[in-house]
């Protein structure tokens, strides 16, 4: 019988004395469980792969029920490469106890002790304290991680615990300060690093929830998702960051057998949601709103999945070189493949074919000069983009025309799409 990979804590301390490292992913399921944010977990779990044990530091789930609880702890049980412990977020309610055990709770490991403690309604259980008081008191604790789920008040956000609930824990470890060594908290959706007190506070959030701005100086789009490694090194805990590309996955990808099928699932998702946008659109044409907006919804739906199978099989650029990477697509349908088939079709008398060719190959090239300018992302200024959408042409710049110049569609129709 296989080992449980999640470990359910039954004891205030666990003693590890093989350990030498930790790996810490924060926040992977506050914001749902689908494929799309499972896969960066999963990605952090196989990173995680390199050290001994696992902690995820909150937020495991979007809410604290049987369902999701069976969901997180089948995925991680299949992936995970080493034991994980689990810190209690403030989304991990409900059946917490019963999956994952204690929420206060000690790992003595062989160079380094990781003190859990329990703030997820923002404010430490005196059992918390009380642990972490007989913990720093023993003679062999010399490096300590202190860890929770929502932040100590720091320099970047205001979404912590109070003042108050700080000096609570702060008089705790004061008479031990110099054995405590970071300070480590999940709940926002980024990174940074801060000092309070004079220790090392570490946040993490980036294990795959949605990352966001934290500052004007962190933001959302500075940030991948990450996670951290603790480890021994010349006898000093120390740590680093490690970002998630979303290539960090791949197993499944891998399977020849799963990719060929989930190719032709995202083909046929994608063309159930172009089909019932069709549909919508012939409906809201007739006046009839209701069943035209049930189509846009299923259209929408139909989206998701592909996006959701797509995701698993997907294998880009890292986030920054991703934009130029798509230009040489743009260039080969409008340069070749496109005016290829325009001939063709020309060449049997079809000249829906043909138009639809031309119109699309006028597009393309548009395409292909807009992401080039768009590959320099910091640079890059239209802020309006407009798109006929009886065709499919884009334009951008001062002058918009009153007719679309591939197919003379009218400015009144143009779809606008504004980043002001």
């Amino acid at each position: 019988m296989n080992r449980s990979r999640i470990q359910k804590v039954e004891d205030s301390i666990v003693y590890l004395p093989q350990v030498t490292s930790m790996g810490v992913i924060g926040d992977p399921g506050c914001e749902g469980l689908g494929t799309y944010n499972m896969k960066v977990y999963a990605g952090a779990l196989e990173k995680s792969a390199e050290d001994d044990i696992t902690l995820i530091a909150g937020d495991l789930v979007p809410i604290g029920n049987q369902h999701y609880y069976e969901e997180i702890s089948d995925l991680t049980e299949i992936i995970a490469h080493n034991d994980v412990y689990v810190l209690r977020g403030n989304h991990d309610t409900g059946d917490y106890q019963d999956y994952f055990g204690r929420k206060n709770y000690a790992l003595l490991a062989g160079d380094f002790s990781v003190v859990v403690l329990d703030n997820a309604m923002r404010t430490f259980e005196q059992e918390g304290l009380d642990l972490l008081e007989q913990v720093l008191a023993m003679e062999k604790v010399r490096q300590v991680i202190i860890t929770f789920h929502i932040p100590v008040p720091n320099h970047f956000i205001r979404n912590s615990v109070s003042e108050e609930e700080f000096a609570r824990l702060r008089e705790i470890y004061v008479p031990w300060k110099d054995k405590v060594k970071y300070l480590l908290c999940g709940h926002v959706h980024s990174r940074f690093e801060d000092v309070v007190d004079g220790i090392p506070l570490i946040c993490t959030g980036g294990g795959g929830a949605l990352i966001e701005d934290v500052s004007e100086d962190i933001r959302a789009c500075d940030v991948e998702h990450h996670m951290v490694h603790f480890y021994m090194e010349n006898g000093v805990l120390s740590y680093r960051f490690d970002n998630l590309t979303e290539n960090s996955y791949d197993k499944e990808r891998k399977n020849s057998i799963l990719k060929e099928n989930l190719e032709k699932t995202v083909a046929g998702e994608l063309l159930a949601h172009l089909k019932y946008l069709m549909f919508a659109d012939r409906a809201r044409r007739r006046g009839m709103d209701k069943i035209a907006n049930l189509f846009e919804a299923l259209a929408a739906s139909e989206y998701h999945h592909a996006r959701n199978f797509y995701s698993v099989i997907e294998n880009p650029a890292p986030y920054r070189e991703s934009v130029k990477g798509f230009v040489p697509g743009e260039e080969f349908e409008h340069q070749h493949s496109y005016k290829m088939m325009e001939k063709y079709a020309g060449e049997k008398s079809a000249p829906l074919t043909g138009q639809a060719y031309a119109g699309a190959a006028a597009a393309e090239k548009v395409h292909a000069g807009l992401l080039k300018e768009a590959a320099d992302m910091d640079h890059f200024e239209k802020d309006t983009i407009y798109v006929c959408p009886i065709c499919g042409y884009v334009m951008a710049g001062e002058y918009i025309p009153e007719r679309c110049p591939v197919c003379g569609g009218p400015k009144r129709q143009y779809e606008v799409f504004s980043a002001e």
